[in-house]
């Protein structure tokens, strides 16, 4: 009892002492800019942000971001589809681009229901060595396909190098994790272990459908290890949206119900606590869902 009340405390200091939360290079924005709610995109590219990259599931960049030159564009082939891939990357870096990541296959062994991109190994190694593999010689590093935190994302993963034979020429593994910060760092560790001459970068993460207490110090948990890790080189949060359309909890959102930035969400910038408190959208059925689903919704929302 003793020690799980002392453990307790200490975690709260962690939220604590997050009041003016430290920047890192590392961070970077996961996001779709949506019709509804224009404003919402000049909070991740303000002068205070410290948000040095971001991906947006598509090969191009989003037009909201056009001129924010703090932030680097990642592109990335979600699924099986566009072909074209290597020829948009291609005229981005010919157009003067700083192209140097790309990622692929958000989510390959997830169903598309989820925001998985269901694709099979053997199809995605033929899909990566005729439009991503190219790349190298552009000197562009290589992301592998992002598999979900689950058991048959290991096992799809695994496929999917069998199926390369040597000839996908991956510089990192992309993490997702959905959950608490134990289970994160259990998996990421997995993962180190697998693929131990890679770095990674986590692109999706979240302790979803938790109270805001357990949020932030999850927040504060995972951004100060990752920051410690030195093999772990970029990572995104999953939680630049509105609270009332988060299917990742309202509490796990980096905005409320107006647009404002609320604890965690400013400390991921880099600033203060702003002590506004997210709330849900209940009887809402349309909801910010991540991955395919928000590329498909992202229209639709802009007429609700």
């Amino acid at each position: 009892m003793y020690t799980n009340t002392l453990v307790h405390a200490l975690l709260l200091l962690s939220t604590v002492y997050c009041q003016n939360a430290p920047s890192s290079l590392k961070r970077g924005l996961v996001y779709v800019p949506n019709e509804k709610h224009r404003s919402d995109d000049s909070i991740w590219v303000s002068d205070t942000s410290d948000l040095t990259w971001y991906y947006n599931y598509e090969p191009t960049p989003s037009p909201a971001f056009s001129n924010a030159t703090k932030l680097q564009f990642v592109p990335m082939l979600w699924g099986a589809s566009p072909t074209t891939f290597l020829d948009d990357v291609t005229k981005q870096i010919e157009g003067g681009a700083n192209i140097s990541y790309v990622l692929s296959f958000n989510e390959p062994d997830g169903d598309m229901s989820t925001g998985g991109s269901n694709i099979p190994a053997d199809t995605a190694a033929e899909i990566w060595q005729r439009e991503i593999e190219p790349l190298t010689k552009m000197g562009v590093k290589l992301g592998a396909p992002a598999v979900t935190g689950a058991p048959t994302g290991h096992t799809w993963l695994q496929n999917f190098f069998t199926a390369c034979d040597g000839n996908c020429s991956v510089d990192f593994i992309p993490v997702h994790w959905y959950g608490n910060f134990e289970g994160l760092a259990s998996h990421v560790g997995q993962v180190r272990g697998t693929y131990p001459n890679k770095t990674i970068w986590v692109t999706e993460y979240a302790n979803n459908n938790v109270p805001l207490e357990d949020s932030q110090i999850f927040y504060n948990q995972s951004s100060q290890y990752f920051d410690r890790i030195d093999y772990i080189t970029h990572y995104s949060y999953f939680g630049s949206f509105r609270s009332s359309v988060s299917n990742v909890g309202p509490n796990a959102a980096m905005l409320t119900e107006k647009g404002e930035l609320t604890d965690l969400g400013s400390w991921y910038l880099g600033g203060s606590a702003t002590g506004n408190t997210p709330h849900g959208s209940a009887g809402r059925s349309i909801v910010f869902a991540g991955s395919s689903v928000i590329v498909m919704l992202a229209t639709l929302w802009s007429l609700i």
